[in-house]
């Protein structure tokens, strides 16, 4: 009863947040998963390892398909290499069980987590401001790469 409510809290959260909230959810979700799944082939739970990388692969690519390619510019085809780029990683660091290579995309999507989060902090990613392009933002990243919420679509644990 208690996790149904739990799933419905987080289902809610998830369809009323803003775009810029998503990507700081999905940021999160993915490190979290990596670190489980490194944590997972540590213990040899290799089923585990399975599930949780297979969680951070699908998060990263719902944030490689939210970006708005026509009015995001380069910064969207950079992010789009830098997903395709820990993507392949992921699935040749499971390969090889090369962990260092998970901690490596780990420290990528905190990067980029972080950038996101100053752009949320610096109180110019108000709705009202109708994903400006012409407003500039910390760390060069325009609200403007990301689809509007409306067709984001949304990932679940």
């Amino acid at each position: 009863m208690y996790q149904n409510a739990a799933y419905a809290y987080r289902d809610a959260n998830v369809l009323t947040a803003n775009p810029l909230k998503l990507v700081l959810m999905c940021y999160d979700g993915a490190i979290t998963s990596l670190k489980l799944a490194r944590e997972a082939y540590i213990r040899k739970d290799y089923e585990s390892k399975a599930k949780a990388l297979q969680k951070a692969l699908d998060i990263i690519h719902e944030l490689d398909a939210s970006l708005d390619m026509g009015r995001g510019g380069e910064i969207s085809k950079n992010l789009r290499g830098l997903y395709l780029f820990m993507t392949q990683s992921l699935i040749e660091a499971d390969t090889k069980r090369d962990l260092k290579t998970m901690e490596r995309i780990i420290g990528l999507l905190q990067e980029l987590q972080s950038a996101w989060l100053t752009i949320s902090l610096s109180g110019e990613a108000k709705p009202e401001d109708k994903q400006d392009d012409a407003k500039a933002r910390p760390a060069g990243i325009p609200l403007s790469v990301l689809k509007p919420a409306s067709a984001a679509r949304t990932w679940s644990a």
